[in-house]
C-alpha cells in the first residue's frame, strides 16, 4: 500500500525531470515573490478589516460592515481561481498496473488541492482578522465557529472549481445561478449580498449554523470523489470516444492562400472540441466587462480605469484563446512540426485568428455608442493596440507556455485541461497595464483625446513593425521547438 510520502516523491520526481522544471525556474522564482507580496498584502489586509471598517461605516457595528460585503470575497475568489488556479494532476496510468488503492490515489489529488494557494490566501486574511476580533471582546467561542465557517466556505469554492473545470453540467449549473442572481437584483427582487450578510453574522449570532458550510464541503468533496472515480479506469484512459464527424464547407478560406489551411484547421479546433468552445463563450462574456465601468459614476472620473474596460471588451477571444497558443495544437504538434511547413505562416495564421477575433468584438461593442461618443472612442483605440500590440506581446507568451491541453476537457478526469501556466499570468501584465500607461500620461499633460490617440498609435507602430514582430517571434519560436514537443509529449 503506498503512503502519502511515496505519492509526494513521485510528484517531486516528476517536477525536476520535467521539461517544464528547467524552463520556469526563474518564472517560478518570481512566482514565489508575488506570492509573498500578495500574501503579505492578505495579512495586513486581515489586520486592518477591523478598522477600515469602523472608519467607513462608524455608526454600525465593523464585523457587521465586513460580513455585508464578504459576498465580494467570495465572488472575486471563485473568479480568480477559475481563470488561474491550477487544478491537481497526477499521472495515473503507471499506477492502474500496481496494487494501488484507487481511493488512496483519489485522496491524494484531493489534498493536492487543498494545498493550493488559493487555499492558503484566506488563512493569511482571516487568522488575523479573527485575532483582532478577539482583542475586541466578541466571543471567543463564536469567532472560532465563524472562522471555521468561512474557511469551510473556501474548502468549498475550491471543490467547486474542481467540478466545473471538470463537467459543463456543473459550470452551466454554477453561470445559471449567478446570472439569474444578478437579474434579480437588479430588478430589485433579491439581493444576494444582504442575504449573505445576514447569514454569515447569524453563523456568529448561532454557532450551531456551523453544520450548514461543513456540509456543503462534505458534499463538494463527495462530488469530486465520485467524479474522479468514475474516470479512474484503464479503459478510460486509453480508448477515445468515436462520434460522427459532419463535414464543413470551408472553402472560402482559400482566399487566404497558404494561410488557409492553418486557419481551417484552428475553426474546425475551435467548433469540434468543448474546451476551445468553452473558452470562446468566455471571450464573449468580455464584451459585457464594459457594463460594469460605464454604468458607474465612480469610473467615469477616473478615465484610466475606462481604458483598461476598453482594452478587455474587444480583447477577450484574444486573451482567452491566444494566450494558449501553440498549446492548442498539442496533442498533434509533433505532427505539425514534422512537415514542411513554414513556421511564419503557421504564426501569422494565429495571429490573423486573433485579428479577426478582435474584429468581431469591436463590431459587437457597437451598442456601447449609448454612453457615448468619447466611450466608443476609447473601445476603438483598444481594438487599435490590441490588433497592434497585443496580438504579438501575446504570440511571445506562447513561445514560454508549454503546458499541453486536452481538448475535450471530460474525456480525462485527471488531466489538467485548462491549459494554465503561471507564466501566462505575468506575459498579461503588460498587455493590460501598457495601454492603461500610454493613455494616462497623455491625458495628465494634454487632454482625454491626447490618451486616446496615444492608445491607437501604439497599435499602428506594431502594424508598421508587424513583418519584423513576426520574424522576432517565428525565431523565439525556433529556438524553443524542440523543448515545447518534449514539454507536450508528457502527460498534462
Amino acid at each position: 500500500m503506498m503512503r502519502i510520502s511515496e505519492f509526494l516523491r513521485l510528484e517531486w520526481l516528476q517536477f525536476t525531470r520535467s521539461a517544464y522544471f528547467q524552463k520556469g525556474l526563474a518564472i517560478k522564482i518570481l512566482m514565489g515573490f508575488l506570492i509573498l507580496y500578495f500574501g503579505g498584502i492578505a495579512i495586513l489586509l486581515g489586520v486592518g478589516a477591523y478598522f477600515i471598517a469602523e472608519e467607513v461605516a462608524p455608526d454600525v457595528d465593523p464585523f457587521v460592515t465586513v460580513n455585508n460585503i464578504l459576498i465580494l470575497w467570495i465572488i472575486a475568489d471563485m473568479l480568480l481561481r477559475y481563470f488561474l488556479q491550477q487544478l491537481p494532476v497526477i499521472n495515473v496510468k503507471p499506477l492502474m498496473t500496481l496494487p494501488v488503492s484507487r481511493k488512496r490515489v483519489i485522496r491524494f489529488v484531493m489534498l493536492k488541492s487543498v494545498t493550493s494557494f488559493f487555499n492558503i490566501l484566506p488563512l493569511l486574511l482571516f487568522i488575523p482578522f479573527t485575532i483582532v476580533l478577539v482583542f475586541h471582546d466578541y466571543n471567543p467561542i463564536q469567532t472560532l465557529v465563524w472562522f471555521v465557517g468561512i474557511l469551510s466556505l473556501s474548502l468549498s469554492i475550491n471543490f467547486t472549481n474542481f467540478l466545473i473545470n471538470k463537467n459543463n453540467t456543473y459550470f452551466y449549473s454554477l453561470l445559471s445561478v449567478v446570472v439569474i442572481s444578478f437579474a434579480l437584483k437588479y430588478f430589485g427582487v433579491f439581493d444576494l449580498g444582504f442575504f449573505a450578510g445576514l447569514c454569515f453574522n447569524a453563523l456568529f449570532d448561532k454557532p450551531y449554523l456551523i453544520f450548514i458550510p461543513l456540509t456543503l464541503v462534505y458534499m463538494l468533496y463527495r462530488a469530486n470523489i465520485k467524479l474522479l472515480h468514475d474516470g479512474f479506469y484503464l479503459d478510460d484512459m486509453v480508448t477515445q470516444k468515436v462520434t460522427l464527424a459532419q463535414e464543413t464547407d470551408f472553402s472560402w478560406l482559400k482566399r487566404f492562400g497558404s494561410l488557409a489551411p492553418f486557419l481551417e484547421n484552428d475553426i474546425k479546433l475551435i467548433s469540434r472540441n468543448v474546451r476551445p468552445r468553452q473558452v470562446l463563450f468566455i471571450a464573449a462574456v468580455f464584451l459585457f466587462y464594459g457594463l460594469f465601468f460605464y454604468t458607474q459614476d465612480t469610473y467615469k472620473d477616473v478615465p484610466v480605469i475606462l481604458a483598461f474596460a476598453a482594452i478587455f471588451i474587444t480583447g477577450g477571444f484574444l486573451l482567452t484563446f491566444g494566450q494558449q497558443v501553440p498549446s492548442w495544437d498539442s496533442q498533434y504538434y509533433k505532427l505539425l512540426m514534422s512537415q514542411n511547413i513554414p513556421y511564419r505562416q503557421y504564426l501569422k495564421a494565429k495571429w490573423m485568428l486573433m485579428v479577426f477575433g478582435v474584429l468581431v468584438s469591436f463590431v459587437l461593442s457597437t451598442p456601447y455608442i449609448y454612453f457615448g461618443w468619447d466611450i466608443y472612442a476609447m473601445i476603438a483605440a483598444g481594438a487599435v493596440f490590441n490588433i497592434g500590440l497585443n496580438s504579438f506581446v501575446t504570440l511571445i507568451g506562447g513561445a514560454l507556455n508549454r503546458t499541453p491541453i486536452v481538448l475535450n476537457e471530460k474525456a480525462k478526469a485527471f488531466a489538467n485541461t485548462s491549459g494554465f501556466n503561471p507564466t501566462q499570468l505575468l506575459i498579461g501584465l503588460p498587455k493590460v497595464f501598457l495601454p492603461m500607461i500610454l493613455f494616462y500620461i497623455p491625458y495628465k499633460l494634454i487632454n482625454f483625446e491626447a490618451g486616446l490617440i496615444s492608445i491607437a498609435i501604439g497599435g499602428f507602430i506594431g502594424l508598421a513593425f508587424r513583418s519584423y514582430f513576426l520574424s522576432l517571434i517565428e525565431k523565439i519560436y525556433l529556438k524553443g521547438k524542440y523543448k515545447t514537443i518534449a514539454a507536450f509529449e508528457q502527460e498534462p
